[in-house]
């Protein structure tokens, strides 16, 4: 039994998840969980919480007391406060609640907030919400702009051609993702589970028989050098019955979970395949605004061997989601997704919407689109993956929240009868391929990969597939060369001039960087690590021209000279996004991604 008297851990981390929550809206600000002048006071409901659970329990991962790892105990453990996560922890506290069971479930979340590090161009399709909460309208679920309007247009330098659209809106929804999730995180804490954000898990746990048995937290306050400071936390670890990752595209402990037990080829067998989202949410003139007005765009600024395009999306209060996404199998190292996104801005049939007009918020986000093919076993000994981190980015509608609900909610009826009645957790695998998950994206497994033969190409194989074979089709396209190794050398390419930005339309990525909200400790290690220090100066910079200073939507990466005048690769980690970019696109991939402090990164509150 945990006791409110030895879980000294459990206050730590809710003391500090209270100094790193950033927004006033947000249905988990401070007072939600700590009074409001007094951090040592716990409301009364986390408490009865607490003294309730009959499985929890609090024990030291280490014999020594100064390096001590305090643990938590729980069923399940879920990394990851996003839609996957969250309607994990959801279906399960409802099975609990159907089949009067009692089943401990902790969420903890890297962002400061729910939300903060949700970035997601997002028409919502409410085909999994309508599962989990059939009654989200009554609940007053941040959803209240319809799609009016569905269009889709390729453009050219200067115009814009119509196309029928294949996108299918009807009945979907305009939202802010961030603002859901925060609301999925609210029921999801009425229902009894505890959500820490601003943790990050920077570590797999694993018991002698090779079987994961939970995650640890990352430790805070070591300065840069790797001393500790005087705020110096050891990290935590929670363990769990069953832990379920739900990190979101590109996870980091979901991909060394795939490569320890061969996920990938027990799975679907292709690799993932990936593309980088840059988004702004403007606010423009009222006569502009058409809420729930949705275009997709194809063509320029893109090469005609490049795969991408843009989205506008009209939410409510005269704000308007403006997107670009380049996928990142595309060959010219000087390519530059940020400043292809500011060319789009330019447009003749895009500029006139937004001038006038201001930003608000700015990010940036990689996305699967691997889809069907990509697909990989998603269960371990121990747990599951789940949401992006599997990969279920529906790539034709471009949505993969409805897909990552439902994943979440699957794996959890089959956490269920795993601990309730000792079922193995395999099910899950059997349940997806059963779903409509599974016979959304067969349908439309070979529309990406039909682009690997160029735009028009592209075109009219989707075509076929969508209006004519319906996805029926005898035969499944593969993918191309992984991302990184689609990069071509520079030799073969010239540079690209971009245009300065204007200050009004387009920017630089300083005050676009600006824009995300972003925040680390200065004074900490960085969490991008080089695993050869040499590449950058002997590999990219001569071979690709140093694609990292480019492919970067946030200018981590910059190629500064010593003071001998070489070039040498500085690393601003500070500035970095979370996109995943460089550990997707480097051409040696030599670039790791870990997280850094908890808490750290973005603060995303209406970018959706």
């Amino acid at each position: 039994m945990y006791r409110f008297i030895k879980s000294s851990t459990k206050f730590k981390l809710l003391c500090r998840s209270k100094t790193l929550y950033r927004s006033a809206q947000s249905p988990y600000s401070p007072n939600s969980i700590l009074g409001k002048e007094d951090s040592s006071f716990i409301h009364k409901s986390k408490l009865e919480s607490w003294n309730q659970s009959s499985v929890r329990s609090y024990s030291r991962s280490s014999s020594s007391e100064s390096d001590s790892r305090e643990a938590i105990n729980y069923d399940v453990v879920i990394v990851g406060g996003g839609p996957a996560g969250l309607s994990a922890a959801i279906k399960l506290k409802q099975l609990c609640q159907q089949k009067d069971a009692d089943l401990s479930v902790c969420v903890v979340e890297k962002g400061a907030e729910l939300g903060a590090h949700i970035l997601s161009g997002n028409v919502f399709e409410p085909r999994a919400l309508d599962e989990l909460f059939p009654r989200w309208k009554q609940e007053e679920a941040p959803i209240d702009v319809p799609v009016t309007s569905d269009d889709f247009w390729l453009l050219s330098k200067n115009r814009a051609f119509s196309l029928p659209s294949p996108f299918h809106n009807k009945g979907n929804y305009v939202i802010s993702l961030s603002q859901l999730v925060r609301w999925l995180g609210q029921k999801a804490e009425e229902l009894g589970v505890e959500i820490y954000p601003g943790f990050a898990a920077s570590e797999i746990l694993f018991n002698e028989h090779n079987e994961v048995t939970g995650i640890a937290t990352n430790d805070m306050g070591v300065a840069k050098d790797g001393s500790r400071k005087e705020n110096y936390q050891r990290g935590v670890a929670l363990k769990g019955r069953v832990t379920l990752l739900a990190e979101g595209c590109r996870g980091s402990l979901s991909e060394k979970v795939i490569k320890k037990y061969n996920l990938r080829e027990k799975g679907q067998g292709q690799h993932q395949t990936y593309a980088l989202g840059i988004k702004e949410v403007w606010e423009i003139d009222v006569e502009k605004h058409q809420p729930g007005s949705v275009l997709h765009t194809l063509g320029w600024p893109l090469d005609q061997k490049t795969y991408g395009g843009s989205f506008l999306y009209h939410m409510k209060d005269r704000q308007v989601a403006v997107g670009f996404v380049v996928a990142l199998n595309y060959h010219n190292p000087f390519l530059n997704p940020y400043e292809e996104y500011q060319r789009f801005k330019r447009h003749p049939a895009i500029r006139p919407l937004l001038e006038g007009g201001i930003v608000l918020q700015y990010g940036a986000r990689c996305l699967n689109e691997g889809g069907y093919q990509s697909i990989p076993y998603p269960v371990f000994p121990g747990g599951a993956i789940i949401g992006c981190s599997a990969g279920f980015l529906n790539v034709p509608k471009i949505k993969g929240t409805h897909t990552a609900m439902k994943s979440g909610m699957l794996v959890a009826e089959s956490v269920f009868s795993t601990l309730q009645e000792g079922l193995k957790i395999e099910n899950f695998w059997d349940n997806l391929r059963s779903s409509w998950i599974w016979e959304e994206l067969y349908t439309a497994r070979n529309y990406r990969p039909a682009f690997e033969y160029g735009l028009y190409p592209g075109l009219a194989i989707s075509a076929v597939e969508h209006y004519i074979l319906k996805g029926r089709s005898p035969v499944t396209l593969k993918h191309g060369k992984p991302d990184h190794e689609a990069t071509s050398e520079a030799q073969v390419f010239s540079p690209i001039e971009y245009p300065k930005p204007d200050g009004a339309v387009t920017f630089d990525v300083p005050t676009s960087l600006y824009r995300s909200n972003t925040n680390h400790d200065h004074d900490q290690p960085s969490h991008l690590l080089l695993k050869d220090p040499t590449v950058p100066e002997n590999v990219n910079l001569p071979k690709y021209a140093g694609p990292e200073a480019r492919y970067c939507p946030a200018r981590v990466y910059e190629y500064i000279p010593d003071e001998t005048g070489d070039l040498k690769l500085q690393i601003n980690a500070q500035n970095c996004l979370h996109c995943k970019a460089c550990s997707i696109k480097d051409p040696r991939q030599n670039i790791e991604w870990t997280v850094p402090e908890g808490g750290g990164g973005p603060g995303y509150t209406i970018i959706q």
